[in-house]
């Protein structure tokens, strides 16, 4: 362990797009402990994989933390255990060969208020949680499982029809449609109410919850309101929800650690960076039933009102599989999100890869993000997808053989209105995705200052560009496999297309549409010869908003 490892993260090397560079990240203060060590053992615990252990991981960390810190040990063997909470000074160091085994049991766990998707709520308590704690970690190359099939609510149409026999015969509860089941009618009864577990001025009290409480499931790991945190090692995996999940905290060090939920795992986040400053992330490996590296920072008014943005992190080295955004920021920003590096991240069989999500109500403003080396494979939908309809359908879809998009309508601008701007990504390749890259900005607030730098991207779309501003693509190969058009740029302005290459007989390179708003579209030193037609404009697009320079 590097616990006396002095942290100075700078600031990386970007590309001329991104006009200057910012000041160096604040160095990261990181843990120390004093060398004293508490094995779990000498306060009774048994690891026979049979044996509670609950009590003799607590009596642990008291005396751990009332003699100034130390070591937690949980040695080699099988430990079962119900829900533990840290202390100040204690590094729960979990062995290799440690197996730690949380209880299986709902009623082991009690309801507490907390946080939930950015908003403040009741929930079951974490497995393991930390409140305004300082100097803590999470040590070794032992196993943590969280027991999330007691929790999770399971879809007939991805499980097999013998295990979906075996599940329903166990008991639980089935949906009306008879093709969901509920491991409890409490669970079921969870998916009537609206905003369930969200705290309200009709429901403000722990009570409030109880008739639904195996519907709120709890966190793996919770560090809210912490400062110096090392979590480095150890294996997640079976996470009821989200999994590993500062809140509120600064100086975050996440190292060397493994996810492992299922894909078909509701609301297993790998990571959730929330509202927390100052960080690295490095060497990891996730697979999860929903969002890989995940940066958030509260929900609507209240995100807006606690203002704490996610910032001064750098997550670099990192690979992740299964999941639905590979690194994600949003939806939940709206105490916005600034001064994120990543780079050397790999997403393999995830839906999307860089996914930037949010919608109207949020608020908050992402900026100053750089990216680089981001290497995709096999990737479901979007390989770069910039979003402000988060969980809202099309606005504009397309009328079925026309290529003209349908007006959508702008509302006010206000304080719920999200901003994407100052994002910059270099060198990434992604070999299958749906589409190559979306930007889908508000009728009111264009997505802004997006460049893509070096990049090959085979996919079925190419570019798709919606109410957008200042977005550059220099030096990018676009390889898709329906090439009418290669790129589309839809009601947006002073985009640049510089140094494209694409496949040779392309039906149409650039397609340009949106008359109100289409304005200085620059096609530069790329081959337009190589498609069948150059450019299509859009009905009552002006030909002197775009401008084509042969390469």
């Amino acid at each position: 362990m590097k616990n006396k490892l002095i942290l100075a993260l700078t600031a990386l090397s970007t590309h001329a797009a991104a006009a200057q560079t910012p000041a160096a990240l604040p160095p990261v203060k990181t843990t120390a402990f004093r060398t004293d060590t508490f094995s779990i053992a000498k306060y009774g615990a048994v690891g026979d994989g049979q044996t509670p252990n609950t009590a003799a991981f607590q009596q642990a960390i008291a005396a751990c933390a009332s003699k100034g810190g130390g070591v937690v040990l949980v040695p080699p063997g099988q430990w079962r255990t119900g829900p533990i909470e840290l202390q100040s000074n204690v590094n729960l160091h979990v062995a290799t060969g440690a197996l730690v085994q949380f209880s299986e049991r709902m009623s082991d766990y009690k309801l507490i208020k907390t946080n939930w998707e950015g908003l403040a709520a009741v929930r079951n308590q974490p497995l393991i949680y930390g409140k305004n704690l300082e100097n803590v970690a999470i040590t070794g190359r032992g196993i943590l499982d969280g027991a999330g099939e007691a929790w999770w609510m399971v879809q007939k149409a991805r499980t097999l029809e013998s295990e979906w026999k075996k599940l329903v015969a166990s008991g639980g509860a089935l949906n009306e449609k008879q093709d969901r089941w509920y491991p409890t009618a409490q669970a079921l009864k969870g998916t009537t109410v609206k905003e369930a577990g969200v705290l309200t001025e009709e429901k403000k009290e722990v009570a409030d919850f109880e008739d639904i409480k195996d519907y709120l499931r709890p966190d793996f790991l919770v560090l809210d309101g912490c400062k110096r945190l090392l979590i480095e090692g150890v294996t997640f995996q079976n996470s009821p929800a989200w999994t590993v999940h500062p809140l509120l905290s600064d100086d975050v060090v996440v190292r060397n650690v493994t996810v492992i939920n299922p894909p078909y795992s509701p609301n297993t986040d790998a990571l959730d960076l929330e509202s927390c400053r100052n960080g690295l992330v490095e060497g990891c490996s996730f697979s999860a039933g929903d969002d890989g590296i995940c940066i958030k920072s509260g929900r609507n008014e209240q995100g807006r009102a606690r203002g704490v943005a996610t910032e001064n992190f750098l997550i670099r080295n990192c690979t992740v599989y299964r999941a639905h955004g590979g690194f994600v920021i949003g939806s939940e920003m709206s105490g916005g999100a600034r001064n994120i590096y990543a780079s050397n991240l790999t997403f393999i069989g995830t839906d999307i890869g860089l996914r930037f999500k949010t919608t109207r109500g949020r608020g908050g403003v992402v900026e100053n993000i750089f990216i680089d080396h981001i290497t995709m494979k096999d990737i479901l939908n979007e390989a770069l997808l910039f979003d402000m309809y988060y969980m809202i359908r099309d606005p504009s879809p397309q009328v079925p053989g026309s290529k003209e998009r349908p007006a959508s309508p702008p509302k006010p601008v206000d304080a719920g209105t999200p901003q994407f701007r100052k994002i910059y990504i270099t060198d990434v390749t992604c070999n299958g995705a749906k589409t190559g890259m979306l930007v889908r900005g508000l009728p009111e607030m264009a997505i802004q200052d997006i460049s893509l730098k070096n990049a090959v991207l085979r996919s079925e779309q190419g570019l798709v560009c919606i109410e957008a501003d200042r977005i550059s693509l220099s030096n990018v190969t676009l390889l898709p496999t329906q090439t009418d058009p290669v790129m589309e740029v839809h009601n947006s302005r002073n985009i640049t297309l510089d140094g494209i290459r694409y496949a040779q007989g392309a039906a149409v390179l650039l397609r340009v549409s949106g008359p109100e708003k289409a304005q200085n579209i620059r096609l530069l030193n790329t081959d337009a010869s190589k498609a069948k037609q150059a450019l299509e404009l859009g009905v009552g697009v002006n030909r002197k908003v775009v401008t084509v320079t042969k390469k």
